[in-house]
């Protein structure tokens, strides 16, 4: 059997060393709880750890993760997560982050056959239909790629702010706010988008449920 995988063995033993050097009671203090300040929902891709990238240490970020941070109103392992963070660990802030170089959008921009995740991608074709018009009078592809990057997290921010236990939590004061970041490979920095919301002020009535 390779034995390659066990480098992860190894770097945890130098991780969890230089933690304790630094902090020698910092493992203890997290074993009893967890109380961090944000909800991530970002892109599976390897290259982009969310906790890596913002310079945060253990305990700092609750994660979720797919292909091309989708929001879907019926995904349970998202809505779970979500839940769990707003209502339990009471996060202040959700940042949806997506990446230019996506895998997953630029599937989903071509019309090639991907097996069992062109399911999913259709989440992301559905954001592509709605800004067809933007996205046609961008000839370079790259930068119509880095633009469908942008509008899938501004749509899945807004999907986010329909959630009802979503709103129940507006209801009661200003948090959570949910941000829309996208990051860059190329450079290891991050841009905020223009579509931070923490009312439902900004989505359609339709969705605006009353609580």
């Amino acid at each position: 059997m390779p034995r390659s995988y066990l480098e992860l063995i190894e770097g945890n033993r130098e991780f969890a060393d230089a933690i304790r050097k630094e902090d020698p009671g910092f493992f203890e203090n997290l074993a009893t709880g967890q109380q961090p300040k944000y909800l991530w929902i970002g892109c599976a891709d390897s290259r982009v750890p969310p906790a890596n990238i913002t310079g945060v240490p253990p305990g700092s970020i609750f994660v979720h993760r797919n292909i091309a941070n989708v929001v879907v109103h019926t995904d349970a392992n998202l809505l779970s997560v979500a839940y769990y963070a707003v209502k339990v660990l009471k996060v202040k802030h959700i940042i949806v982050c997506g990446h230019y170089g996506c895998g997953g959008i630029q599937a989903a921009m071509s019309n090639k056959r991907y097996g069992y995740i062109d399911g999913w991608l259709r989440h992301i074709k559905d954001v592509v239909r709605f800004h067809e018009s933007e996205l046609k009078l961008i000839v370079d592809e790259q930068a119509r790629l880095d633009r469908l990057v942008e509008l899938n997290v501004v749509e899945q921010v807004g999907n986010l702010a329909k959630v009802p236990f979503i709103q129940e939590e507006w209801e009661k004061g200003e948090f959570p706010y949910i941000h829309g970041w996208v990051y860059d490979l190329k450079s290891g920095k991050i841009r905020q988008l223009d579509c931070t919301i923490n009312n439902t002020g900004l989505i359609e009535d339709v969705f605006d449920y009353d609580l």
